[in-house]
């Protein structure tokens, strides 16, 4: 076989393996899962095999700045970000708030320019000072800094609601440099979670290096594969799989035979 032959032998079996193990090898680090609730071990192929059952975050139901009473049971398949705040901080809520809007602005520029759904994200700032926080102050708040309400919901309700769910649910009391007062929760930090509900990463929202890996983050676990929904792509390209081979090997075939022909 001559040089050419090689070359289409090349270019029609070995560069597409070589790509496949490539992006196998050097696959992007996801980011990590936090809190894991128990382990349940079960035999698959004869091994067996631990499944760790991660902390899935408990449905929340307030008001938001439009008088809406809403849920998170209501965002499934959505990736959330959660930060907290009150309407009269004078120190780290306005970096926060406006951290909180640039990548808002930024993911629906995204969403116009490279014609990329960003609906998947939702944003919710939970007051810890809900007895001055009704919706009617932080809608006004919301529209002095541009939120959104499309896709950031600012709520408010029972204190001790949205006390429990920062301490007992996000677990910000194991996260903070400081320990966290259970009496009046100030932070700012950001918690990532996906579309399971599932804690993902924790960012300080003042800090525009850690805004910008939320944001890359928040991408990676959007495209995450969900591994409690069987895959029914390998299914679907079974039938094809003998055409395949028979189309590269006929390919194969096809350049040995001509080349020794050229040569006869």
């Amino acid at each position: 076989m001559n040089k050419k032959g090689w070359l289409a032998v090349f270019v029609a079996v070995v560069v597409p393996l070589g790509f496949y193990f490539v992006a196998k090898q050097y696959s992007v680090a996801m980011p990590r899962h936090y809190f894991p609730d128990s382990v349940v071990t079960r035999m698959q192929d004869g091994k067996q095999v631990n499944d760790t059952i991660w902390h899935k975050v408990a449905n929340l139901r307030l008001q938001n700045q439009l008088g809406d009473t809403v849920s998170l049971d209501s965002l499934r398949g959505k990736v959330i970000i959660i930060d907290f705040f009150f309407t009269h901080c004078a120190s780290i809520c306005p970096i926060l708030t406006r951290n909180m809007r640039h990548l808002q602005d930024a993911l629906k520029l995204k969403d116009y320019t490279k014609r990329v759904d960003t609906t998947f994200v939702k944003f919710i700032s939970l007051t810890v000072d809900p007895a001055h926080d009704s919706p009617a102050v932080m809608k006004r708040y919301a529209d002095h800094y541009g939120v959104n309400s499309d896709v950031w919901w600012m709520l408010t309700g029972p204190k001790k609601t949205i006390y429990d769910f920062a301490l007992n649910e996000l677990k910000l009391g194991l996260q903070d440099s400081v320990s966290v007062d259970s009496n009046f929760v100030h932070t700012d930090y950001v918690a990532l979670l996906d579309k399971n509900r599932v804690i993902r990463g924790y960012y300080h929202g003042t800090d525009t290096a850690a805004m910008a890996k939320l944001s890359d983050d928040i991408v990676f676990v959007m495209l995450e594969k969900d591994k409690n929904h069987k895959s029914t792509a390998f299914d679907e390209l079974r039938p094809l799989l003998l055409p395949i081979i028979l189309i590269l090997l006929g390919t194969v075939l096809a350049v040995v035979y001509f080349s020794r022909k050229k040569l006869s």
